[in-house]
């Protein structure tokens, strides 16, 4: 999906030709149904997302425990394993599918004490109007963004206050984020919230120091920002060597007397070309707590693999045992993990290799990285996660998983123990712990109506576009011996994602996984392609040119996609659609509004249909002295990048979709495509979910969703 990335301190119905008029509260069961008879269904869409789905895993810093998000049928609740035996627990006991997220889990340092955040839209791009949270089940009563404690003998948890972003000190006290400003609350639930203390900011990332007598946090004050130290009220603010630039990612020294952060420049001076790439190198900093005398201890090169790294899990900066300082970068055109030592010198490359490292963590000891990433001996690992740990210190990395699952995630559990999520090609996603005598489930258990034995086997495949670029997808086909069958290109959102080789570890991609599954059974065969901007192929790939608002090169991919799919035996050539959603469903439009000769039938979740609006948005957010023929420029290519641009040639029907409190892609995308299509007489359906986000909240929006994704294309496409 088209989503944020690291942020500065911070996934009615219509059928013109016919006269049809559905809206989503008016869905028949025949346009809802999710199965045909038993006898010719492999598996109905319940059964396909009946999966549990791991989210948000966290470890205690000096304790064996471990926790986890896990979500069955839309119902999300926390559970936890504790050392030596790490028996899965569950210590929350909520029932219902309501849309109401489980993020930020925050142990205190000694492990006693577990916090979470309840609701909100931890993905949004922008906040809401009036930063109202999301309402996904049109609840009478507003509902609010709020933290909480867990309890580990079976009681209720406890509400503390409304907020975000937790943070327990060492001392037992808690802070966190509320109308940008740090506040804090007792732990029992019983006293009132008070703000911790005044700064002008917009205050966020609150850090305590290991000893739980100072706080960091990251002051954004627009075209720069701080890292200001609050120790008590008796003691003013100390902002660590402020600057014109803008700085982030605090991190700790182990002996609390420090702080490194990031720094990047500041917003200003010459305006920089609207769709040109241009470098934004970072430094790394440490200062001194309680004066805030700092230095530069070490500055990325001016290019552009040396520029902050923005997308998948950021800069992970971490001061570590040895006075070493580990972070990821980009700098040989691959995320790796390097360490610096406080003294000074040249950062080490810790992960050489053309992979991707993506989630990190340290060990216990803070000598180590734990880490995944997108290698191994086979060749296709490049599309599988593995989990390796290496040391600051130097040395080899260390492969903890291999094979044909995928490992991702990984924290500490205890000193010689491992915590991660594992998945396979039919096993969605489930707790696993390394411990010496090796590798084991903590919570295997599916529904018993998962249909695992039906699922089929994606067949890693390559193709190149048009100008020679090698681009990656995974084949689903099922081997039934029937006639050609129609063909689907599926394209996933981000677009800084990466479809895998089996259940993916992020909610939205392991739905898009089910539903590719689903279809293979019922009557599709199915490419998913990995185009140009997505992660895992490098940062060249990631970041090409001419991408996106200026010149849509990646579609250059999905085209070779689709011929590439043509030529598959068992294949109809000239039944072909797509599906895709948010970047995959600007990807969908665009396909249908060029090339709906090749392209029969779409499914356009929540995709950008002109980009002109978001990038004048930008240049006014950036800078205002844009020469005014540059700019005109930027937004004729922009506009020309965009699906409506050719809306005069899009001839085949599409199902749009969307929820109306989408804060990733403004639900006017969509409002603006319809009114194109309606002067055009192009036939579309509409499914429009009020009051749900970009990515759903709930397991029935999903559900809903994908019914009618299933049998729009089944009835355009002639699927059996």
């Amino acid at each position: 999906m088209i989503e944020k990335s690291e942020r500065f301190g911070a996934p009615s119905k219509r059928a013109l030709l016919t006269g049809l008029w559905l809206t989503a509260a008016l869905l028949t069961p025949a346009v809802l149904s999710t199965s045909a008879s038993p006898a010719s269904d492999p598996f109905t869409m319940e059964q396909a997302l009946s999966y549990p789905f791991i989210g948000e895993m966290a470890s205690a810093e000096h304790a064996d425990r471990v926790a986890w998000m896990r979500s069955v049928n839309g119902v999300r609740n926390i559970w936890m394993a504790q050392g030596p035996t790490f028996a899965p627990q569950q210590i929350t006991h909520y029932t219902a599918d309501d849309g109401q997220e489980l993020t930020q889990l925050t142990f205190s340092p000694d492990g006693s004490k577990l916090l979470y955040v309840r609701g909100g839209d931890h993905d949004a791009n922008w906040p809401a109007e009036k930063n109202l949270a999301p309402d996904p089940t049109s609840d009478p009563d507003e509902p609010k963004v709020t933290i909480w404690s867990a309890a580990f003998d079976g009681a209720a948890p406890v509400k503390l206050a409304e907020g975000d972003q937790p943070a327990l000190s060492a001392k037992g006290v808690l802070v966190f984020v509320k109308d940008d400003q740090i506040w804090t609350a007792p732990l029992d639930g019983k006293g009132k919230p008070e703000r911790l203390f005044f700064d002008r900011g917009k205050d966020g990332f609150p850090v305590w120091s290991p000893d739980g007598a100072r706080l960091a946090f990251v002051s954004n004050r627009g075209e720069h920002g701080f890292i200001g130290v609050f120790t008590d009220k008796a003691h003013a603010l100390v902002y660590l060597a402020p600057s014109t630039g803008r700085d982030r990612a605090p991190a700790w020294s182990p002996d609390s007397a420090r702080v490194a952060f990031t720094r990047v420049a500041g917003q200003g001076g010459a305006p920089e070309p609207l769709l040109t790439r241009t470098p934004h190198p970072f430094a790394i900093w440490t200062a001194d707590a309680a004066t805030g005398l700092g230095r530069q201890l070490w500055h990325s090169p001016a290019t552009l693999d040396g520029s902050y790294p923005e997308a998948i899990s950021g800069v992970n900066l971490t001061w570590a045992a040895g006075d070493q300082i580990g972070f990821a970068a980009d700098l040989d055109g691959w995320r790796h993990l390097y360490a610096v030592p406080v003294a000074g010198g040249e950062a080490r490359l810790l992960t050489p290799g053309a992979f991707m490292v993506e989630t990190v963590s340290l060990s216990k000891d803070r000598r180590a990285f734990l880490y995944d990433a997108d290698t191994g001996p086979a060749p296709d690992d490049i599309d599988r996660r593995h989990v390796f740990r290496v040391p600051l210190a130097g040395g080899a990395p260390v492969a903890l998983t291999s094979g044909d699952e995928i490992e991702t995630g990984p924290v500490a559990a205890s000193g010689d123990r491992t915590a991660y999520v594992s998945s396979g090609v039919r096993r969605p996603g489930a707790v696993a712990i390394i411990e010496p005598s090796g590798a084991r489930l903590l919570d295997p258990t599916l529904a018993q109506a998962f249909p695992a034995d039906a699922l089929v086997i994606p067949k890693p495949v390559t193709f190149r576009a048009a100008d020679g670029t090698l681009v990656h997808g995974q084949l689903f086909q099922r081997a039934d011996g029937a006639a050609s069958k129609p063909g689907l290109i599926f394209v996933h959102g981000g677009p800084s994602r990466q479809m895998l080789l089996g259940w993916h570890y992020m909610d939205y991609y392991a739905d898009s996984y089910g539903m590719n599954q689903y279809l293979a059974a019922h009557g599709f065969v199915v490419l998913s392609v990995n185009y140009r901007l997505g992660v895992g192929y490098g940062r060249a790939f990631q970041q090409a040119e001419h991408g996106g608002a200026a010149g849509a090169a990646e579609y250059q991919d999905v085209v070779a996609g689709a011929r590439f799919l043509q030529q598959v035996p068992g294949v109809d050539p000239a039944r072909l659609g797509i599906w895709g959603g948010s970047y995959g469903g600007y990807l969908t439009g665009l396909a249908l509004a060029r090339n709906s000769d090749i392209f029969k039938a779409g499914v356009d979740f929540h995709g950008v249909h002109d980009w002109s609006p978001l990038l004048g948005d930008r240049a006014a957010s950036l800078d205002k002295r844009f020469e005014q023929g540059d700019r005109a420029d930027a937004m004729r290519v922009a506009f020309q990048s965009s699906p409506d641009a050719d809306v005069k040639t899009w001839r085949s029907p599409v199902l749009l979709i969307q929820g109306d409190d989408d804060r990733n892609v403004r639900f006017a995308q969509t409002v603006d495509l319809a009114r194109r299509l309606d002067q055009q007489g192009v036939r579309y359906e509409e499914l429009v979910l009020p009051n749900e986000i970009h990515g759903f909240l709930r397991y029935d929006s999903w559900l809903k969703a994908y019914a009618a994704t299933a049998a729009f294309l089944t009835r355009e496409l002639g699927a059996h």
